[in-house]
This record gives C-alpha cells, sequence and structure tokens, in this order.
C-alpha cells in the first residue's frame, strides 16, 4: 500500500487555552496512521502562529523540541486565517505528497482522516471535509452562513456547500493553488477552480474544545464581503439594474406628473419629494460603496504586496547548524514564555 507523506497543516491564532490538547490529539493520530502504514515515517504536524499575541508560539516552539512530528511557522504579524493557511501549504508542498488543512480547535472529526487518505490514494487529488449539519452553531450563524453560500450559487460562484477548510489537497494540486496570484484570496472558492479530480467526505462537526471562536459577527460578515467581491460582478450588475429600473419608474412618473399639470390636478407634495430624494441618494452612496469595495480591490492588487511574511520556519530547516541555534534559544522562549 502506499504510505503517502502527509503534512497536516493548523493555522493558530491566539490558540494557548487550546493548542497542548490539539497537539496531543492529532500527535496520536498521526502515530496510528504511520504505525498502520497509511502514511509515511516523515508525516509531520505544521502549526502556523498567526501573530498570535499570547503564548501560541512558545507551546509551538517548544513541543518542537522534543517531537519532531511537530514543526512550526511564525509568522512577522497577523495576516488571517487564510494567508496563514497559504503560507503553511506552501512551506510544506515540497515535502509533502498530500497536505490536510484543519483549525486549531478540533471543532472538524479528525478521524476522517483516515477517509481522505482513502481517497488520495483513490485518485482523489482534492477532499472536501463537508459538514452534515450545523447543530454546534448558534440560529443566527447557521442562518446566515446557509445564506451566505446561497447567494454564491446564485452570482454563480462555485463553492462546496457547508464545507470550510477542512480539506485534503494532493502536491499537484497545492502547486496549482500557487499560481493563483492574486492578493485577495477566497481559498473556498479558489480551491474549486483547480479543477483536479475531487470528492466530498461528510462528518458531524463538534464543539470547540477550549477558548473562543477567532470568527466573531464583524469577521463573518467581512469573510462574506470579500467572497462575493473577490468572484463575482454580480453586485455592480444588480446596481446597474435597479438605476435602469428605476429610470423608467422615474420615466413613468413624469409623464404622469405632466399629466397632472395639464389637467390641473397638481398639488404640492413635501413627503413624495422628500422620500424619493432618499430614496435615490441611499441607492447612490450603496452603488458608490459597491464600486469602492472592487476599486479597493483593484488598488490592493497593483501594489503586488506579499500575502505573509516568514518570520521563523522550523519546518524546512536549512542545517543542522541551524537546528543548534534553535534549540540554544529555549531558554530565551521559556523566559518569554514567562
Amino acid at each position: 500500500m502506499f504510505s503517502p507523506i502527509l503534512t497536516i497543516v493548523i493555522p493558530c491564532y491566539n490558540e494557548e487555552e487550546v493548542l497542548s490538547e490539539t497537539m496531543k490529539q492529532l500527535c496520536n493520530l498521526l502515530d496510528q496512521l504511520i504505525f498502520e502504514g497509511a502514511v509515511s515515517e516523515k508525516s509531520k504536524l505544521l502549526f502556523v502562529d498567526d501573530g498570535s499575541r499570547d503564548r501560541t508560539w512558545t507551546i509551538i516552539y517548544k513541543h518542537g523540541l522534543t517531537d519532531l512530528r511537530v514543526k512550526g511557522l511564525k509568522l512577522s504579524r497577523n495576516v488571517g486565517h487564510q494567508n496563514a493557511l497559504l503560507a503553511g501549504m506552501f512551506a510544506a508542498k515540497n515535502q509533502s505528497d498530500c497536505i490536510v488543512s484543519i483549525d486549531a480547535d478540533l471543532q472538524d472529526d479528525t478521524e476522517v482522516i483516515r477517509k481522505f487518505l482513502d481517497e488520495f490514494r483513490g485518485g482523489y487529488e482534492i477532499v472536501y471535509g463537508v459538514r452534515k449539519e450545523r447543530k454546534t452553531d448558534t440560529f443566527f450563524k447557521k442562518h446566515t452562513a446557509q445564506g451566505f453560500y446561497k447567494i454564491m450559487k446564485m452570482m454563480g460562484v462555485t463553492i462546496i456547500y457547508n464545507h470550510a477548510d477542512f480539506r485534503l489537497m494532493g502536491r499537484r494540486a497545492v502547486e496549482a493553488l500557487e499560481h493563483f496570484d492574486e492578493s485577495n484570496l477566497f481559498l473556498r472558492g479558489v480551491v474549486p477552480l483547480i479543477g483536479f479530480k475531487s470528492t466530498s467526505i461528510y462528518y458531524d462537526r463538534k464543539e470547540r474544545l477550549a477558548g473562543e471562536t477567532k470568527y466573531p459577527l464583524g469577521k463573518m460578515l467581512s469573510f462574506a464581503l470579500e467572497g462575493v467581491t473577490s468572484f463575482s460582478v454580480t453586485p455592480i450588475r444588480f446596481i446597474s439594474l435597479i438605476g435602469f429600473v428605476s429610470f423608467f419608474i422615474s420615466l413613468l412618473f413624469g409623464g404622469y406628473f405632466l399629466l397632472l399639470k395639464f389637467t390641473g390636478q397638481t398639488e404640492t407634495g413635501w413627503t413624495s419629494l422628500i422620500t424619493s430624494i432618499w430614496l435615490i441618494g441611499g441607492l447612490q452612496l450603496i452603488a458608490i460603496g459597491f464600486i469602492g469595495e472592487y476599486v479597493g480591490k483593484i488598488y490592493k492588487e497593483t501594489k503586488r504586496r506579499p500575502k505573509y511574511i516568514i518570520d521563523i520556519d522550523t519546518y524546512n530547516l536549512a542545517s543542522d547548524k541551524q537546528v543548534g541555534t534553535i534549540i540554544e534559544n529555549v531558554d530565551y522562549m521559556d523566559r518569554l514564555g514567562d
């Protein structure tokens, strides 16, 4: 049986409360997979610290000194979940046959990774983890999430329903993903565009082990807007449609008011005047806002700034000398953590 080199990439942002248990569970899973021959002994865990302000990096760093399976990637600042995930995948691709991405809170079922590997050995280059239901979500989050997927589908965006970022990608797929060089990269929409053979595995999501969600309402709305504007110009077209409809309605009302004037039935209407001004003004502001969102994306793309900058990489160590330097710094990291 083919035993691929697996790297599990785990983006982390202020996850000190849950990180030790996450490492324990994933290390146990990796040991089992290696013992069963499902993956190579060279398989590893790669924790990506996305500019955390707590002891997240200290925990990753110190654990990696005693466990060769645990590697770390420290970004120079917080760049967001999607970019942190990209950083980990691109760092691991040259030493991996396949990469699984999973969140640090382990709400996604780690046992599903076995099924991912079965499908990968069966010839699938991309395997999506898809939630069966949303029992663990609040009423608000459940319905807003479902509404988001429906809106994306209506706009013609290819997106896997109820799939977040729990997936397996083969090396070929990750190398293809690297060619998508835009700054505003929405992974859930980009990965299906790669086009390699793919399938889905359905699972039940669990409660968060500890800590708080890193996607409050503000970030959720920003993430949704990013997804919509990154893949579709439908909002702009919709605004244009509203403009045309308003124009034709104004022509009809214009003709109606002229008719009233010629027949001597006109009356001064303050309410209708104010209402129309506020309506048109509001539509104009919304239109300007949407256009500004797209112009802003163009502005970001033209600057070509890097998506992330790596501060420390213990996954791709250049030499034993570098390993020695890291080990010598353990006392410093202990003091930093304290």
